[in-house]
C-alpha cells in the first residue's frame, strides 16, 4: 500500500502529540476545485489526533469553477464539522482570512491555505510549540524548503526584510500560510488590509500588542494543481499601498492606525 503525503506528514511530525482540547482549522480556497476534496479528507483523517473537539472551515472567494458546489456537498456529508462560508464575488486573500476567522467558534485557531502545500498533519508542530513553557500567543511557521516558483521567492525575500525594517517584526517567514493564535490575543485587533499584506498586518498590531510570538519550520511542497496568483501585479501593488499606509498611520498617529480597520473576530 502506498503512503499518501498526509500520511508522510504525519510520520514527519508523530502522531502520539498530546492533543489540544478544542481546535477551530479553516483554510481560503479561490478555484480549488482539484484541491478541495482532498485537502478536506485530508483535515478529517488528521485533526482527530490533534484536537479533541474540532471544526473545519472553508471560505470560498468567490470561486469560479466548482469549488462552492464541492464545498457544499462536502458540509452536506459532515454537517457536524465541516462549515463553508462563501462570498458572492472574489474578495482577495486577506478578506478570506477575516471571514475565516470570524467563523470560528473555539480558543485555538489555525489555518493553512487551499492549495495543499501545506499538510493538515503539521498543523501538529503548531500546537506542540504552543504547548511550551514561555506559552505564545502565536506560532508562525516558516517555510522548510519553499517550493515556489523563483519570483514569488524574490518578493517573498524582499518583503520580509521589509517588514523586519520597518515593522520590527523578527520571524523568518511573515507570510507563510500556516499559523496558530490564540483566540483572546486577537479579541483587540482590528485589521484593515483585505489583500496579501492581511497577515502581516495582523503580526504587527499583535507585536504592538505586546502578543508572544514563536516560531516552528514546517515542511512546504509544490502546488500539483490549480495556478497561484501571489505574484500577481495587482495584488503586489495592493501589499505595497498597504504595507505603507500602515507605516505612516503608525509614525504619525499610532492609537488611530492599532484601532483603524473591522474587528478581525467580527
Amino acid at each position: 500500500m502506498t503512503e499518501g503525503p498526509g500520511a508522510r506528514a504525519s510520520e514527519a511530525t508523530g502522531s502520539t502529540a498530546r492533543r489540544v482540547k478544542e481546535l477551530s482549522f479553516f483554510f481560503p480556497a479561490h478555484n480549488e476545485e482539484a484541491n478541495l476534496e482532498a485537502l478536506v479528507d485530508e483535515a478529517l483523517g488528521a485533526l482527530p489526533e490533534l484536537a479533541e473537539k474540532f471544526e473545519i472551515i472553508a471560505v470560498d472567494d468567490g470561486s469560479r469553477d466548482r469549488t462552492p458546489a464541492i464545498a457544499d456537498e462536502l458540509a452536506g456529508k459532515h454537517p457536524d464539522v465541516f462549515r463553508v462560508v462563501h462570498h458572492p464575488t472574489n474578495l482577495g486573500y486577506g478578506a478570506a482570512l477575516r471571514s475565516g476567522f470570524g467563523a470560528t467558534r473555539f480558543g485555538l485557531i489555525a489555518f493553512i491555505d487551499g492549495d495543499r502545500q501545506f499538510r493538515v498533519a503539521d498543523v501538529a508542530r503548531l500546537t506542540e510549540r504552543f504547548a511550551a513553557a514561555d506559552a505564545p500567543d502565536v506560532v508562525v511557521g516558516y517555510r522548510i524548503g519553499r517550493a515556489d516558483p523563483l519570483i514569488r521567492r524574490w518578493y517573498a525575500r524582499i518583503y520580509h526584510l521589509s517588514n523586519r525594517v520597518f515593522f520590527g517584526v523578527r520571524v523568518r517567514d511573515i507570510d507563510c500560510a500556516c499559523k496558530l493564535f490564540k483566540r483572546e490575543a486577537l479579541v483587540p485587533v482590528r485589521i484593515s488590509s483585505g489583500g496579501a499584506f492581511f497577515t502581516a498586518e495582523l503580526l504587527i498590531k499583535l507585536r504592538y500588542e505586546g502578543r508572544r510570538l514563536a516560531e516552528v519550520g514546517i515542511p512546504h511542497y509544490p502546488r500539483t494543481a490549480g495556478s497561484q496568483t501571489g505574484a500577481k501585479p495587482k495584488v503586489v501593488l495592493r501589499a505595497v499601498r498597504d504595507f505603507w499606509g500602515l507605516r505612516f498611520r503608525l509614525w504619525f498617529r499610532r492609537g488611530g492606525a492599532m484601532q483603524r480597520g473591522e474587528p478581525i473576530l467580527g
